[in-house]
């Protein structure tokens, strides 16, 4: 869940370096740290916090090189600490390595190199890595591609996940990197070139990038870059060009990303529905090739993802099994794997995960795989590794998103989501025509009916001004307002470090009403008119018991005992949690505003989970 950077070229790289690190911040903010080739030596100067402590103190540095790597971390093994920050170099000082990933033998290996008489400084998995490219380089005879053997060589002895970048003051011209299960992308410049984990912290500088498999190496030099098998096989590679706007990745006078975000999702919307759906059409997707024969033989869909992408794929489900008629469960990506899923050729399984990076997603696809069912990736990241593994892709557009707190890729998620199952039912005829025209009506009218939310905000930023210093709060909600309910919870949790909790409201008295006391916070999400007297009896139980209220609602409630009360536009059942999300947004971002937080970089979280 670290980031990685690299720069060879004619430009100083230092700086190019640290605006690479800031641009991914996002994946980790526990230390940073860089490493140069300069006058012949290594020299590497990083800091424990964040990317803006690493800046200053390299502005008051003499760094002056045209090649380095550098990394923004997000602790797993040893604390967050200068010493623990990465790059680490060998004993020798000839060789230097940022990582992102675990590496799940490192014991043994430290075990093996401590024998050999090396030391450690640090508590990190990865200092063993410079370690044992030093040790196989000292005994490689032969002198032709000899830095690359060597960290063949090591990197054949690694289990667990890694993406790479290696430099050596003996090979001051070049950087080898290498990846398994970590995402790794190289930007191709003119005389210079660029390496990062995700593509936002390189678009300033190229819009043309080769995308690193599996166990594949890279040997990068400033006009060249040799790309090598896990045999050290040579091979040709296919350059990619992603037409994402530099721009998207700023802040364009917002006070926080996440913010901008929240305000993007009009558009990032219509990016998702893009050409996939018109009034008078049948829904088109030119990424799958699903026939009417293959969709009759689904006995059931698994939609399996994490966090706010799991959220995604309940309201999903819901539209799934109401519009195709076809059994559709959600699984926990992280629990998938390790429940013995019954899967087969007659199943369906389809991945949600906004970077395409997600360890637990990636790991449950191949599983499905191995099983014989189809699987199909739903990511926001053209090439990430998740679109790479599965049989089809859709992506949903929805531009970069940097906060960590996901907003406009969820709510894109759902929309596709739901264009999704229109498209399956219209292929297999299961739903009635007159009814999908009027939901795909309603679809193309989400733009419109989330700039009149972002438009009045007032009452949800008074209701976080009274309950800011809170430390509990509850979500209730029935049908796809419980998944809306799960969803604001998370982000609440996320941002704020407010302990909240999610319930079906119809669980309320099995056990949850014994948590509800004079003054306890209780939000309510009302949008499904088959379910509103319900709720609203619900609802009323903890008034009864003293519970400050907030409910979000498109519905004419005659109830007038809740003490605040948004109104959101009116829309079909199914896609209500696009609209009935956003002033949960709105509620964690203001609520952590007041308490003085960063929005966008929530503590001991990264925007991008690339472990178990």
């Amino acid at each position: 869940m670290c980031g990685i950077v690299g720069y060879i070229g004619n430009k100083n790289a230092t700086p190019i370096l640290i605006n690479g690190l800031q641009c991914l911040e996002y994946r980790g903010y526990d230390s940073a740290g860089i490493a140069i080739v300069q006058n012949g030596k290594i020299n590497i100067v990083k800091d424990k916090g964040r990317v803006s402590n690493l800046k200053n103190i390299c502005s008051n540095a003499n760094l002056n090189s045209n090649i380095g790597i550098a990394h923004t971390r997000w602790a797993t093994h040893g604390r967050p600490a200068k010493i623990n920050s990465h790059p680490h170099i060998d004993n020798s000082g000839n060789f230097a390595a940022v990582h992102n990933g675990i590496i799940e033998n490192y014991n043994e290996l430290k075990e093996f190199l401590t024998l050999k008489g090396y030391s450690f400084l640090s508590e990190t998995d990865t200092e063993v890595i410079p370690n044992l490219i030093h040790y196989y380089y000292t005994n490689i005879i032969s002198d032709n591609d000899k830095f690359l053997k060597a960290v063949n060589s090591a990197v054949d002895k690694l289990r667990g996940s890694y993406a790479l970048e290696i430099i050596s003051s003996l090979y001051p011209d070049q950087i080898i990197v290498v990846r398994k299960d970590s995402p790794l992308v190289i930007g191709k410049g003119n005389g210079e070139n660029f390496i990062a984990s995700d593509i936002p912290a390189m678009l300033y500088y190229t819009k043309d990038f080769y995308l690193l498999e599996d166990n594949e190496y890279a040997v990068i030099y400033k006009d060249n870059i040799t790309f090598f098998d896990n045999f050290l096989s040579e091979h040709s590679k296919t350059i990619k060009n992603i037409e994402w706007d530099a721009n998207a990745t700023e802040k364009n006078g917002y006070e926080d990303y996440m913010l901008k975000e929240i305000y993007e999702q009009p558009n990032s919307i219509r990016e998702t529905i893009g050409s996939r759906l018109e009034l008078g059409e049948k829904c088109s997707f030119d990424d799958i090739n699903f026939t009417l024969e293959y969709l009759k033989s689904i006995n059931k869909i698994y939609i399996v993802a994490c966090g706010t992408a799991m959220h995604a794929g309940l309201v999903g489900k819901n539209a799934i099994e109401k519009l195709c008629k076809i059994p559709t469960e959600v699984e926990i990506a992280s629990e998938f794997r390790y429940c013995e899923p019954i899967v087969d050729k007659n199943t369906l399984c389809i991945y949600i995960s906004q970077s395409g990076e997600t360890a637990d997603t990636i790991a449950a696809l191949k599983l499905a795989k191995e099983k014989g069912a189809k699987t199909l990736a739903i990511s926001n990241v053209i090439g990430s590794s998740i679109t790479r593994e599965a049989d089809y892709t859709i992506y949903t557009h929805a531009g970069p998103e940097i906060a960590v707190a996901s907003t406009k890729a969820y709510t894109s998620q759902v929309v596709l989501m739901v264009i999704l199952a229109i498209h399956f039912s219209e292929i297999l005829g299961t739903s009635d025509k007159e009814y999908i025209n009027k939901l795909k009506s309603d679809i193309l009218d989400l733009p419109a009916k989330i700039e009149v939310i972002l438009s009045e905000t007032n009452i949800i930023q008074e209701f976080a001004n009274k309950v800011y210093t809170e430390h509990d709060m509850y979500f209730l909600g029935r049908g796809t307002d419980y998944d809306v309910a799960m969803e604001g919870s998370l982000k609440l949790k996320e941002i704020s470090y407010i302990h909240s909790e999610a319930y079906a409201a119809g669980e309320l008295k099995h056990g949850p009403i014994a948590l509800i006391e004079n003054g306890v916070t209780v939000i309510s999400i009302i949008t499904n008119s088959n379910l509103v007297e319900k709720t609203l009896s619900n609802v009323q139980e903890v008034i009864t018991r003293g519970a400050k209220t907030l409910v979000i609602t498109n519905q004419k409630l005659t109830n007038t005992d809740f003490n605040f009360v948004i109104t959101i536009p009116e829309t079909n059942s199914i896609i209500s949690p696009i609209l009935s999300v956003i002033p949960l947004q709105f509620l964690a971002y203001y609520i952590a505003k007041n308490k003085g937080l960063d929005v966008d970089k929530p503590r001991n979280l990264a925007k991008s989970v690339t472990v178990e």
